[in-house]
This record gives C-alpha cells, structure tokens and sequence, in this order.
C-alpha cells in the first residue's frame, strides 16, 4: 500500500517514526460482539451462499475501532503518568505506518498466521492491536512460538487466491484490500470471486482452527448494528449519500465513502445476478444506471451484464 511504501524503514525503526522511543507497549482488543452465538463461524460462512445478502466483515458491524482502541491506549497512557509521571508517548492504532503484527508477535501477543494475522492460542485472531510508542526503557517480554503446524486452511481457502504462501499476501488480490483501500475499478477477473462480500473478508480467520477460541468482546462499542447484518443487498443499494453517511456515523465503513459502496454492492449484485435472475435485482441496478460517478456507471453495467440469458 502506498502510505506504508512511503515512509520506507520508518515502519521497521520505531525511533525513526517518532524521536525518542525506546520501548513499545503493544495491546489486543478483542471485537467479537456480546451476543455472538456458538458455532459463529459456521453461521458466518452460511451468509456467503446466500448470494442476495450483503455480508459485511464482523470487525465493521459496530463502532470505528480505531476510536475505542484509541481511546483505551491513552487512557492507560494517563494511567502511567499517573503513577510514574509524565513520560513521552504517542498512540497507534492501525493508523500509521507501524508493523502492528511484527510487534504483536515479538512482544509475546500471538504469533504471524499463515494468513499474515497475529494469533493467539486463547484468543484466536478476532482482535485488533495497538501500540503505545514510549520513552521508557522497559524490560522486553519474549515472543510466542508458531503454532499453525501444517494447517493451510486459510490458504486455500481464500477466494481470490490472495494469500500466495505463508505469510505472504499479495493485496491486489485480496478482497479486503479491494473494497476498502481500492480506489477506482475492481479489475474485472476479480469480481465473480468476490460474490456478497462488500466491505472485508473473513474467510480465511473463519476456517482458522485456532478461532474456536476468539474472545467476545465486553464493549458494547463493537455489537452490530441495525442493517450491517443480514441485510439485502438490494436494500443497502438504495441508500442515497445522506442515508449511507446517517448509518455509518462512527462506523469504519463511513471511510470508503458512498461511491465505494455502491462499487462494491453492484459487484456483489451481478454475482447474485449470475446465480439466480431476480426482477428486485435487475431494477435496483437498473435505478443506477446512470449514477453521476463513471465508476458507479461501470460497475452496474457489468453487474446488469451477468444476468443468465432467457
């Protein structure tokens, strides 16, 4: 990605990124929400043979983690001040150029998966990391050691063939990557891979063995919220800008902005539309068609072109 090639071996010198650290706290949030059911990886890959529903990643059902983790980094900032003084530190949370997972595992978090996510034996790989940057010498704590053995579930499972060995992931592949990140056009060999994702993939944490063990979250912050599960896509099409701005207020969705949102449910709605011919389908599309964004215009012609022939 282009921010991180950008600030080249700052990624890897946390003293080069911000002058002065000497030590990095790392932490794990888990974002399971509360209410999340046994067997929820199971109901989870259910959702993505139900070509006409939108499936949305569970970390992006609730509130913006990067506020909440945010927000609990400087807290327990404040906490050490209070207790050694003040000290010199600075925040992140998948927002900066920071090797999260190298720190994750390095400080004893959990280990790199196969599919490139830090794992934790207890915990799994539903949650998210962040980092304090400190001027404080502190004991190191030791790393964790490998446990994916000869598991490669996530490798071959992964639609788009994204994740091309272990621990390596090529990101023009890779859905989440493509619906989030992406700007512009979704290169066109890619589409029918991507079926009802629209924003995320989960498939290769959820056939992680390890992910029997993932952690509900405590935190309200990150139960799902109305219409980001379960929902049509032709219902989650026909939000207008204002509608999609309203629902995704302190969301992380909010940040691919609406154009990316109708992008990626067009895709989806083709998908749907080569598995099964659907008037509801067909028209939503249809009401598109001649959308201000050319990007818009693209991605609905080609979904309209997937329907079978009579």
């Amino acid at each position: 990605m282009g921010y991180m090639a950008a600030h080249g071996l700052k990624r890897a010198r946390p003293a080069e990124l911000v002058p002065g650290t000497l030590s990095v706290i790392t932490a794990r949030m888990d974002y399971l929400p509360r209410a999340t059911p046994e067997g929820w990886q199971a109901i989870e890959l259910d959702r993505l043979d139900r070509s006409q529903e939108a499936v949305v990643s569970v970390y992006a059902r609730g509130r913006d983690y990067h506020k909440v983790l945010r927000n609990r980094l400087q807290t327990l900032s404040d906490r050490i001040a209070a207790h050694i003084g003040p000290f010199g530190h600075r925040v992140f949370t998948d927002s900066a150029p920071v090797l999260e997972v190298e720190l994750a595992s390095r400080s004893g978090i959990g280990w790199r998966g196969k599919h490139t996510l830090a794992l934790h034996r207890e915990a799994g790989s539903m949650f998210f990391l962040g980092e304090i940057f400190v001027d404080l010498a502190l004991p190191p704590t030791e790393p964790t050691s490998e446990h994916c053995g000869s598991c490669s579930a996530c490798i071959d499972v992964c639609p788009t063939q994204a994740i091309t060995g272990p621990q390596r992931v090529d990101a023009r592949r890779c859905i989440s990557y493509l619906t989030i990140e992406h700007a512009g056009p979704i290169p066109l060999e890619l589409r029918p891979l991507m079926g009802n994702r629209i924003y995320g993939c989960d498939d290769c944490q959820l056939v992680c063995p390890w992910n029997k063990f993932a952690q509900r979250s405590a935190l309200p912050d990150f139960d799902e919220r109305a219409g980001l599960s379960g929902a049509s896509l032709v219902e989650l099409f026909a939000w207008s800008e204002a509608e999609f701005l309203q629902r995704t207020e302190g969301s992380a969705i909010r940040r691919i902005g609406h154009e990316r949102w109708l992008r990626n449910i067009a895709v989806a709605l083709g998908n749907a539309l080569r598995v099964r011919a659907e008037s509801g389908v067909e028209s939503a599309l249809q009401a598109r068609a001649d959308h201000p964004s050319p990007v818009v215009r693209e991605h609905v012609a080609w979904a309209l072109a997937q329907a079978q022939p009579a």
